[in-house]
């Protein structure tokens, strides 16, 4: 059997040491994504290894999920069998809700709707209802220390501060235990993420943060957490504030000049963006 690399070895320890814990609570261990070591996990297990890989849920839970799911047409069915790709950013093709499809139904003929108006006529209090009204603008960029707003891929409404960026952070790192290597140094990100909604956001909270350096290069988090700042945890509830540190390593010449956030590996409508000053 080949030896399994580092990360794939770390894993293995986290698990040996337990015997029996979830996927999502190694990799929040390990500052990992938890597809990845899902994905790592499984591989491991069909070389031989004495593991297995598993998933436990509360059936009539799950059954009722999916019931409400369909009956809203947002459940699109299981994804197709086959091995696992990589998926790239750019559009998705839009996919029939599942389910069989009732007869399409009829229009009715428009009804008029009654104006509602408030305030004296001509003056700034005076809107009709038939007219599209503003919508307040949300700000997706900022400096460190601000707070910006998104939405989860659940709903979930969430507040994200930039709380601090500490660069270079290679005496917490050398602290923890790890080494750095000739010319590279190590930045740790400190973020607060606020859930002002009543929807649960289940991912872990810095899965896609990352830093854009001067040439537009991204770099992604590195899979270690530091004892003096601790990582994030997996999921933020309704009304909680949740905090964590993020640790990257970088090139020591690399110049970074903001800090991004995003629900999906790619840049979208949600994604929030610092600007990092000298």
């Amino acid at each position: 059997m080949v030896a399994p690399d580092p990360v794939d070895a770390r894993l293995l320890a986290v698990l040996a040491e337990s015997g029996r814990a979830a996927v999502h609570e190694i990799a929040q261990r390990l500052g990992m994504d938890p597809r990845e070591a899902a994905m790592r996990l499984i591989t491991l297990s069909g070389s031989g290894l004495p593991l297995l890989v598993g998933v436990e849920c509360d059936p009539n839970g799950l059954r009722r999920a999916l019931a409400n799911a369909a009956a809203y047409g947002n459940y699109l069915g299981p994804p197709p069998s086959g091995p696992y790709a990589v998926h790239q950013s750019g559009p998705h093709p839009v996919q029939q809700p599942y389910g069989p499809q009732g007869p399409v139904s009829q229009p009715f003929p428009a009804q008029p709707q009654p104006q509602q108006t408030w305030g004296p006529p001509q003056s700034a209090g005076w809107v009709r209802a038939d007219q599209p009204q503003p919508k307040p603008v949300v700000s997706r960029t900022g400096k460190v220390g601000s707070a910006l707003e998104a939405d989860s891929l659940e709903g979930a409404r969430l507040s994200i501060q930039l709380v601090e960026v500490v660069d270079p952070a290679d005496f917490l790192f050398t602290a923890a235990g790890y080494k750095l290597a000739e010319g590279e140094r190590a930045v740790v990100v400190h973020t607060e993420v606020t859930n002002t909604s009543q929807v649960a956001y289940t991912s872990l909270p810095d899965m896609y943060l990352v830093l854009v350096t001067k040439t537009g290069e991204t770099v992604t988090k590195a899979p270690v957490s530091l004892s003096s700042r601790p990582a994030h945890k997996l999921g933020v509830q309704p009304g909680e504030t949740a905090g964590g540190h993020s640790v990257f390593v970088l090139p020591d010449a690399t110049e970074i000049i903001q800090v991004r956030w995003s629900v999906r590996p790619e840049v979208d409508l949600n994604t929030l963006v610092w600007t990092v000053e000298d």
